[in-house]
């Protein structure tokens, strides 16, 4: 059944090449990215992973934890690892599922009804420290992902999470929000003492609250 926004994310324990790994408790408190890859030792994985491998310090500086998925054994996994690293430039440093089984993929609906050898496609799922889905994306196998747009998500994530905003269409952290139209204007003032500016009764912009 498929996942939907709001779900809570699945728990599992597989193996992985930092062990074994039980979702939930591996998450902690921490917000989570789960995302998996066709194959090992296939061309757009390989930059995909090196990619999130050197962008790992802005994910930790998110409060995220990522977690890589492909349905290779472990042994795979290992031998790719070092193409990675000498291909990218950049050693693999977070966890790669080794979902063999396929019961990983399965569970969260990553393989295709006609997808070719039951490879999975390129899922993502973004979970909060609640173990909900936030946020879910589906790549086909020959396009990579932007993985900066993934971060641009868990800022935008984040921030209304914890105020009553949305963020508008090509947002980037520290620009100017949307306050929610269920937020009256009284209420608004309150809330954010930054002020705020109505364009119209349901579009009211404020600075962002985390830029100093």
């Amino acid at each position: 059944m498929a996942l939907n926004l709001g779900d809570t994310a699945p728990d599992f324990t597989q193996e992985s090449t930092q062990g074994s790994i039980s979702l939930h408790h591996f998450l902690g408190s921490s917000w989570g990215v789960l995302f998996s890859h066709p194959a090992d030792f296939t061309p757009v994985c390989t930059t995909e992973l090196g990619t999130v491998a050197r962008l790992k310090p802005e994910f930790e500086k998110r409060n995220v934890k990522v977690l890589g998925l492909s349905v290779d054994p472990l042994s795979d996994h290992e031998a790719w690892s070092k193409d990675i690293e000498e291909t990218q430039g950049t050693a693999l440093n977070f966890p790669l599922l080794a979902d063999a089984d396929r019961r990983v993929a399965t569970l969260y609906d990553m393989i295709p009804p006609n997808a070719e050898n039951n490879l999975t496609v390129r899922s993502v799922f973004i979970i909060g420290p609640d173990k909900k889905i936030k946020l879910t994306l589906t790549y086909p196998a020959s396009t990579g992902r932007n993985f900066d747009e993934l971060l641009r998500v868990i800022d935008s994530l984040q921030l209304t999470a914890e105020h009553k905003l949305a963020t508008p269409a090509d947002w980037k952290n520290g620009d100017d929000c949307i306050i929610v139209p269920s937020v009256n204007n009284e209420e608004a003032s309150k809330l954010f003492p930054k002020g705020y500016k109505e364009i119209k009764p349901y579009l009211r912009t404020t600075p962002d609250p985390r830029r100093v």
